[in-house]
């Protein structure tokens, strides 16, 4: 694992005693699977007394398959931060969602741009169904057999926005990065929080939402200074989580102007960057 010029005093002797670990680039592989060397390395670290927690800007119906196989991690950041949600309890402990009175803009947006909008509740992922069968065009393909399972389509966004008093978070993958800037020009006066993810997707939560912040609210919850954390991750979304915890570590496929907050830069995602970590700073 290389050190990188930082401006953080590290203190080595503390006893790190919360994990929070992105998914997307950083826990998974780019095939968005777990590899069974970082969870042999989650289970040790959680045995010895360690809270885990992921840290994402999924929402929760596109977790739960992972949580059968990760039972050592006993939270989860998601929504970017919007929501903290207990895995063991099944029970959300904090929330702040985004009110209808931006929706409008948003969904202008969208449409301008032709865009693909996807908002994220507690419950459900939703979708325009003649969006989700061509989500390459969004950069997306990946996630498409993953959208498939778990979304609701809806013939009509706009109808389905009407439906909500609050949406957990909403997302727009842009055709283009060049779109998505000009998307974000138009919607960055709205008080939210917008993070890029992703290839060309501008995501967008209440504002004071994000995963720097909801790592301190479940840090104070577990009565664990902030100081004692540590942060994993590799994206525009995990900046503000990397500035907040006591130990920053960023991937080694994570972009440029991300690596310059890590205290420290351990392998990549296909090759146990997160578990060659914890090893390295827990002696394991």
């Amino acid at each position: 694992m290389s050190i990188t010029n930082n401006t953080k005093n590290i203190k080595k002797d503390l006893p790190y005693r919360l994990i929070a670990m992105d998914m997307d680039g950083t826990l998974l592989t780019s095939e968005k699977k777990l590899l069974p060397e970082t969870l042999n390395t989650l289970t040790r670290v959680a045995d010895n007394g360690v809270c885990l927690s992921y840290a994402t800007g999924r929402a929760l119906v596109e977790m739960k398959e992972y949580f059968e196989s990760t039972p050592m991690i006993r939270y989860a950041i998601c929504y970017s931060g919007a929501i903290i949600y207990d895995c063991k309890d099944n029970k959300v402990i904090y929330r702040k969602e985004i009110l209808n009175d931006y929706f409008g803009k948003i969904i202008e947006v969208a449409n301008k741009f032709n865009g693909m909008l996807t908002f994220l509740t507690e419950n459900e992922s939703i979708v325009s169904s003649d969006d989700i069968n061509h989500m390459d065009d969004f950069h997306m393909g990946v996630y498409q057999p993953m959208y498939l399972k778990v979304t609701r389509q809806v013939s009509d966004m706009i109808t389905e926005s009407q439906k909500h008093e609050s949406i957990t978070k909403i997302n727009i993958y842009f055709r283009s990065q060049a779109d998505r800037q000009r998307g974000y020009h138009e919607l960055q006066d709205l008080p939210l929080t917008f993070a890029l993810a992703e290839e060309t997707s501008l995501e967008m939560n209440a504002k004071g939402v994000s995963k720097g912040a909801a790592l301190k609210t479940l840090a104070s919850l577990l009565n664990i200074p902030i100081e004692e954390t540590m942060a994993i991750g590799d994206a525009d979304n995990d900046r503000d989580m990397l500035n907040t915890a006591g130990i920053s570590i960023v991937m080694m496929n994570a972009c440029t102007n991300i690596k310059k907050f890590a205290n420290y830069i351990t392998k990549d995602c296909d090759n146990d960057g997160v578990g060659y970590a914890i090893r390295e700073y827990f002696d394991f």
